[in-house]
């Protein structure tokens, strides 16, 4: 047996933070857009016990695809799979990446397994791995409420050209909500218009707040923070503009990227 598929990263259109709740968590509103940079994950058969590597010494050993096996082998007749991945999407950025190598793996485990999990046992399996990995089930454009489980796909806009740079500094989540929770803001609503908008860039690095800057400066229709960071992306009118400002950025790493449809997302060979 052998499968190879992409997981994709994603950008956040939109991302406002509630206060937190009795249990600390925050509460979010967001908009999800699935995009073309992609790590590539290898599964084949295994031997004795489930194998899992990356070609990035950073991933932590306790990783997503790890977790979601454990969670997977109590509900599917798994055989043995040796896992690796080469990862593309960068960690501390607010790309999805290990979120979306959870997703990939939920669904190719169903497929070997020949067993379709149960929709609510599926999104509470998600969930548990991270708050991301429930939009990587659903792909596309998707708006998420409460914790990022209560998701709505949206209709698939125009495909559109982003260029997305990281600064050589990574975002922690858990230190990106700390500092946060240490501003005075106040929880916005979802936006009437298309308009990029993220509660981090309060508190973002500055290396990423320089980011964007330099990409407005460089042609972007608009440009924001992704996730909790550190990462960014500007918005461009054709794939040539994207281009052109990838190569005059300057930033220790950036891609040109196009929107993926819901279909694009989800596609497995």
């Amino acid at each position: 047996m052998l499968l190879t598929v992409r997981c994709p990263a994603k950008v956040n259109l939109f991302l406002a933070v509630g206060p937190k709740d009795h249990r600390n968590y925050h509460p979010l509103r967001t908009i999800f857009q699935a995009i073309d940079l992609c790590d590539v994950m290898t599964i084949t058969d295994g031997e004795g016990r489930h194998q899992v590597s990356f070609d990035d010494p950073a991933v932590p050993s306790d990783n997503t695809v790890i977790k979601a096996l454990r969670l997977l082998s109590e509900v599917l007749p798994l055989p043995p799979l040796r896992i690796s991945v080469e990862k593309q999407i960068p960690a501390e950025s607010g790309l999805g990446g290990g979120s979306s190598n959870a997703a990939r793996v939920i669904r190719a485990a169903q497929r070997i397994a020949g067993v379709s999990i149960p929709t609510g046992e599926l999104n509470g399996i998600a969930q548990a791995i991270g708050m991301d990995v429930p939009f990587f089930l659903v792909g596309g454009r998707a708006r998420a409420e409460g914790y990022g489980e209560k998701l709505t796909p949206l209709t698939d806009p125009v495909p559109g050209w982003l260029v997305v740079a990281r600064p050589n500094v990574g975002s922690g989540t858990g230190d990106a909500y700390r500092r946060l929770d240490e501003a005075a803001y106040e929880w916005r609503e979802f936006p009437q218009m298309d308009e990029l908008y993220n509660d981090f860039e309060r508190i973002a690095p500055c290396e990423s707040l320089d980011l964007i800057e330099r990409l407005m400066a460089l042609g972007a229709r608009d440009a924001g923070l992704t996730g909790s960071g550190s990462a960014v992306f500007g918005r461009f009118a054709s794939e040539a503009a994207a281009s052109a400002a990838r190569s005059l950025v300057e930033a220790p790493s950036a891609w040109v990227a196009k929107t993926l449809s819901r279909a694009e997302s989800l596609a497995m060979p």
